[in-house]
């Protein structure tokens, strides 16, 4: 019986080691805020779907405001609406590639002249793809970051 108690205590040691020892490594490396990465790679593809049945578009091509959206998600901000930029797009309209519920976000493209956001946006996803929506999502352009074919991804 005592070698018994001994087994369960030295199991029950080794798991508070363990546990503490993970609460310690979290504690000592907090959580990075979310950035989109911006790395080129084929237009056709992402990381949950294809790609390829969308108009891609280069980045100079869209109103001037879009370029300084993206420039602010690279930078992670200061951004026109802070409560509302940066947040999860949840793909309602499913209209871009189905992918886990907060792979993408969204960035509001000022539209000069406007009282309110506007209808122009920029969604972001995690594996570096970047949309344009000029009419409040019921439309989506792939950009092309680099301007010569290939869509951020």
């Amino acid at each position: 019986m005592t070698n018994h108690r001994s087994r369960i205590a030295g199991v029950l040691f080794t798991l508070l080691v363990a546990f503490l020892g993970f609460g310690s490594a979290a504690e000592a490396a907090p959580l990075a805020p979310v950035a989109v990465p911006a790395v080129q790679a084929s237009p056709a593809q992402n990381s949950c779907g294809d790609l390829s049945g969308f108009k891609h578009v280069a980045l100079s091509s869209l109103p001037a405001q879009a370029t300084d959206t993206y420039q602010l998600i690279l930078k992670g901000g200061p951004y026109p609406y802070p409560k509302n930029d940066g947040v999860v797009f949840t793909n309602r309209e499913g209209i871009l590639p189905s992918c886990a519920s907060s792979y993408y976000h969204e960035y509001t493209v000022p539209t000069p002249g406007a009282s309110n956001r506007g209808t122009r946006r920029i969604v972001t996803g995690e594996g570096g793809e970047y949309f344009y929506t000029g009419d409040h999502y019921a439309s989506f352009q792939a950009i092309d970051i680099d301007g010569g074919g290939k869509a951020a991804a």
